[in-house]
């Protein structure tokens, strides 16, 4: 079950030591169409890469967490218009000048709630830096009570509403779900989302490390070992992430809802192709459509253009600028451990991609070239 053209892009990322280790599938039409298992796990002891490889998940969390909150609003418990102060009246940050901010559910889902990230800072004395802020992707002994405390601390970067910035909303929404549920955020997911859809390796703390692939970071002559504590940015002009590889085992570390889980690529799978075919028994086709719906009011990501934001995951507004082959409407995010994903319900179409290298497997040149290859493969290039 293989498509040359991916193979063909796979192969040469490997052998260019771009990634050490992928995992690929493709969905059409409710089919899985192409399933490989590539290069290694864990390269120091040669462990093979198999399609049930547990990964970090990082920001391939956010969906997830994101259709958590969508199935309480469809259970009529979460009104995503609401001001969460509702639920969450000790979560009250302020704008610059000190006045006081409304956000909802919508915004936080949207990433329109004023929050930002403090990796996305310029330098390691920003305002969340300061303040002591986790992005959810560090060793941590604070709780999420805590976390959501310190980011409260810190001025909104604007209105709620009136721009769009990518951010620790979704683990603010964590929250939320936690106290509109009324369980820790980890039970709640999985009662809401990953037990209904049998996403059995999906979860916010693992066992054992045994299974769980090696996370790398690019460098030359190859990738090397992701450390904990290591300080790796995305791009030119942010101070970068700090990584704790070992959070995923701690069970003491606060769940994140924006960058806390692992899981498998066909539990992630499941996950998009119970969205793309209108929310199954999980969710009515109407809160799913609203998911996909770009809430950006014209705004759009930075560096993303003809991009917009729904609730969970960006839209494509217009595939010209994008100069993409997918088609608008396409769902798509990534993970900052090294994945990709979209889905395209015009044409039935989903893909994951995991990898176990930072961060060329979620904005490196194999993001495109996957893309390019998927649909040239099916013939859809065009």
């Amino acid at each position: 079950m293989a498509i040359p053209s991916i193979h063909a892009v796979i192969q040469r990322a490997l052998d260019e030591r771009r990634l050490v280790g992928a995992v690929v599938l493709v969905a059409r039409g409710g089919e899985v169409v192409h399933r490989q298992a590539a290069g290694l796990a864990e390269r120091e002891r040669a462990r093979a890469m198999s399609v049930e490889t547990v990964f970090r998940l990082a920001s391939v969390s956010k969906p997830i967490v994101s259709t958590a909150a969508m199935v309480l609003a469809a259970q009529g418990r979460l009104d995503l218009d609401a001001s969460i102060e509702r639920w969450l009246p000790e979560f009250r940050p302020r704008l610059a000048d000190g006045r006081p901010a409304r956000i909802t559910a919508r915004q936080l889902l949207s990433h329109t709630a004023g929050l930002g990230y403090r990796f996305l800072e310029a330098d390691a004395h920003g305002p969340y830096a300061r303040a002591g802020v986790s992005d959810g992707m560090d060793a941590s002994d604070i709780d999420l009570a805590e976390n959501l405390r310190r980011i409260a601390s810190v001025p909104l970067l604007y209105e709620p509403g009136t721009s769009w910035g990518y951010s620790l909303a979704i683990d603010v929404l964590g929250a939320l779900i936690e106290r509109v549920y009324g369980a820790s955020l980890d039970i709640a997911v999985h009662r809401l989302v990953t037990g209904p859809l049998g996403m059995r390796n999906t979860v916010f703390v693992v066992r054992s490390v045994e299974h769980v692939a090696t996370a790398y970071v690019n460098a030359q002559p190859e990738p090397r070992l992701l450390l904990d504590g290591d300080l790796v940015s995305p791009f030119d002009g942010a101070v970068g992430i700090r990584f704790s590889p070992a959070r995923i085992a701690d069970s003491r570390a606060f769940p994140s809802g924006g960058a806390g889980m692992a899981g498998t690529a066909e539990d992630v799978l499941r996950l998009l192709e119970t969205l793309r075919e209108g929310g199954g028994s999980l969710l009515p086709p109407e809160y799913v459509a609203e998911m996909a719906r770009d809430q950006a009011g014209g705004l759009e990501p930075p560096d993303a253009p003809g991009y917009g934001f729904g609730l969970g995951f960006s839209v494509l507004r217009d595939r010209s600028r994008a100069a993409s082959p997918e088609t608008n409407g396409t769902w798509r995010w990534g993970g900052a451990y090294g994945h990709s994903w979209f889905v395209d319900p015009a044409r039935q179409l989903s893909v994951v991609a995991l990898t176990n290298t930072l961060y060329e497997g979620m904005s490196g040149r194999f993001v495109n070239e996957l893309r390019d290859a998927v649909y040239s493969g099916l013939g859809d290039a065009r």
